[in-house]
């Protein structure tokens, strides 16, 4: 189970922080702080997300 949490935590926290920082961007919120914080958000945000995906997978 850790192992799969693990892999879909690299693709769930690559998905959800790219996105995050591309709605910053696209709301023209410049400068490094603003970038910095929706990436640690989407990385935040990744963990219950693999976890629920991991547990529905093995069941």
């Amino acid at each position: 189970m850790l192992r799969l949490f693990f892999l879909m935590y690299t693709l769930a926290a690559t998905v959800l922080a790219g996105s995050a920082i591309v709605a910053v961007l696209t709301m023209q919120m410049q400068g490094a702080r603003p970038i910095i914080v929706a990436a640690a958000l989407g990385a935040i945000v990744a963990i219950p997300v693999a976890w629920t995906i991991a547990r529905r997978l093995l069941a």
